[in-house]
This record gives C-alpha cells, structure tokens and sequence, in this order.
C-alpha cells in the first residue's frame, strides 16, 4: 500500500500550531510527513487572500512545487486553506481537504466588523465577497477529497450548519463548544479516523 501524502495542518484566529497537540498525540505517528505552520493573523486584521498566499509559500518550501498533500483546517484555517486551493492552484496538489468548524458559508459572529479595522475577520461575513467568489465557482473543489465537520451549537461559527463546504459529505460531531472540535476525544476520534482513511 502507497504511503498517504503529507499532512498540512492549519490553524484559526487567535490560534498557534499548539492546537494541534492532541491530534498529533492520537496520530501517535501514523501520518507525516507534517507541516503545521505558524500564520499570524494579527488580530483578525490580515485578509484572508494574504493568509492563503503565505500558505501556499510554506507548502511549496516544506514540500516542493508538486508532491501531493493532505489538508485540515481548523476554523479560519479552513477557509484559508480553501481559498489556496480554489484561488491560488492548491486544487492541483491537493488529494484530501477536511475543513472542521470552518465558517465556509460565513458566521454571524463576524458580522459587526467592518473591513477597514478586521479584514480577516469581515472576510467571513455571510456574504462577504470572498466568499461569493469562492462559491461562484467550487469546479476547483470537485477535484479533491472534499469533507467537513461541524458543531451544531457552535457560537463562532454560528449557525454551526453553515460550517460546510459546499461539496464533499458533512458530519456534525458530538461535541458543545468550537474548540472542543478540537479538544474533545469524540472529535478526535472522528478526525483521526479520517486522516487514516486510506
């Protein structure tokens, strides 16, 4: 059996590589090679386009212009890993794609920023106009292993529902808070068994 690709983990707002701690304890080595890089979002105030970029950049440093990878993004990661894959070539790279608590269809919560003070934050408004150039056009998604998981009562990403990309299947998984997305065992399990998924 082939060895999986390498595994790109990317975190959200106001989170480090640290978050992925747990998750790498229960893969206990079963996926690499790993990159988690460090994107600074400063605040909210980094657009999203500008974080997809400097993805793409770590990508293409950890592993070259072509190997193929493996995705998850975490909350705002997830949108920016999105947005690498459907505005910036990732599709071509690519196999797998697992967005978790990701506002890819937006949040109410961002909705009181404005752009001029938290451009990262207004890009998830619902309907922002990254997200209407994202939807416009998902022929980019349908080349990759598209999968989401959500939390139903989830207050940053609010409704939870709207956590989902708009291909691939969707799973809501039995936790009450954003982070325990990706702090709680039942999480992990499920994600873990994805990341695993042949």
């Amino acid at each position: 059996m082939a060895s999986p690709p390498p595994l790109v983990l990317v975190h959200g707002l106001w989170d480090t590589p640290r978050l992925f701690r747990r998750l790498q304890q229960m893969l206990a080595e079963r996926r690499g090679p790993l990159l988690i890089p460090h994107l600074p979002h400063g605040l909210g105030t980094t657009p999203i386009r500008a974080l997809a970029d400097q993805l793409g950049q770590e990508i293409g440093a950890a592993f070259g212009p072509d190997t193929p990878i493996d995705l998850l993004g975490f909350s705002m990661g997830g949108l920016v890993g999105r947005t690498w894959i459907q505005l910036a070539g990732g599709h071509r790279r690519t196999r797998r794609f697992i967005s978790v608590g990701s506002p890819q269809q937006g949040t109410l919560t961002a909705q009181p920023w404005p752009r001029w003070l938290l451009a990262g934050i207004a890009d998830m408004k619902l309907g922002s106009p990254l997200l209407r150039q994202l939807n416009e056009n998902v022929d980019a998604l349908r080349d990759v292993d598209c999968s989401s998981f959500f939390c139903t009562p989830d207050l940053m990403v609010w409704p939870g529902w709207r956590a989902v990309l708009p291909v691939g299947p969707r799973q809501a998984l039995p936790v009450l808070t954003h982070q325990q997305l990706m702090r709680h065992p039942a999480a992990l399990e499920a994600l873990v068994s994805e990341l695993l998924r042949p």
